[in-house]
């Protein structure tokens, strides 16, 4: 039976007895990244945590509330992701921690030059279109969000390779480092594409096609009518779609469901309703594709939000 991301963790601190009851920390130094995997024993509140470099955290059990300059009061969970910037600050409440049952956070610390040559390479993909996207990542721009199914085997896979002894660690590390940035920088490029889109949607074509699909997630797709309204043969439109958002139109079209079925759930806790919104025929298919896309039942959604 495949490992979750909690057994993955166990596994690596069952050895290590900790030395203090709140974010106790072990730590493990990779190319150009360190991951950091912290333990809490009993609650607090206000706990500071900044990096010099771009930090992912990773919730793997209990539960955290956030605190930064933009936002207070915002719980962070097992399965969702939370980016800070280079020198941001945030402030954490552990409301449940305790002996039985620590609370227990990974995160990544990532160089500021491995971010660069990342970005570098990204805008080398899209550099030949007329349609800009950029590439980065700033304090403006805050990720928190319910990570899918690829990126919870990619933590699984990091960590693993983290703290293995083995003669080619580094060079794994190095690949998984590089597809967890690469999954943050589309997701940033392409939050900027829709705000491109709400901005301008008659821009060009592909603003066109990008938008009509945001404002009808219910519908069914039909890919010429989408390559004729963004003026591209068919071939052109899958290319330059892919191009800019890293995948073709009814992954994309999936995606944009799964993330608004989810901020629908944790509103109102109605699966029928969402699954009937979002133009799912079927409540068992609805139900089958969002547990597919993040480990969890749509059921639990309503009720973490709670908790």
């Amino acid at each position: 039976m495949e490992q979750t991301l909690k057994q993955v963790i166990a596994r690596t601190n069952k050895s290590v007895k900790p030395s203090k009851l709140i974010e106790n920390r072990i730590c493990y130094a990779g190319p150009e990244s360190e991951l950091s995997v912290y333990d809490t024993y009993e609650q607090a509140n206000r706990v500071s945590l900044k990096a010099d470099s771009l930090l992912y955290c990773g919730m793997v059990t209990g539960s955290k509330v956030m605190h930064t300059k933009r936002e207070e009061n915002i719980p962070f969970l097992p399965h969702e992701s939370f980016i800070l910037a280079p020198k941001e600050e945030v402030f954490i409440d552990f409301p449940d921690a305790n002996m039985d049952a620590p609370t227990t956070c990974l995160t990544i610390e990532i160089s500021s030059e491995r971010i660069a040559q990342l970005c570098d390479r990204m805008h080398d993909v899209t550099q030949s279109s007329s349609i800009y996207v950029p590439y980065t990542f700033s304090a403006d721009q805050p990720l928190h969000t319910l990570h899918n199914q690829a990126t919870e085997h990619l933590l699984k896979r990091l960590v693993s390779d983290f703290v293995q002894n083995d003669p080619d660690r580094d060079l794994l590390v190095d690949f998984g480092v590089s597809e967890l940035v690469t999954r943050i920088l589309r997701h940033h490029g392409r939050e900027t594409l829709l705000k491109y889109c709400q901005q301008d949607p008659e821009a060009n074509g592909l603003n066109l096609a990008v938008t009509w699909i945001e404002t009808n997630l219910a519908e069914h797709l039909d890919i010429y009518e989408l390559s004729k309204m963004a003026c591209m043969s068919r071939s052109r439109f899958y290319r330059e779609f892919k191009r800019h958002l890293g995948c073709t139109p009814a992954e994309y079209q999936h995606q944009r469901r799964m993330s608004t079925a989810y901020q629908k759930l944790k509103q109102n806790g109605s699966v029928t309703q969402v699954s009937y919104d979002l133009g799912y025929q079927s409540l068992s298919h609805f139900s089958r594709r969002f547990h597919q896309h993040f480990g969890i039942p749509p059921s639990q959604v309503f009720s973490k939000s709670l908790n």
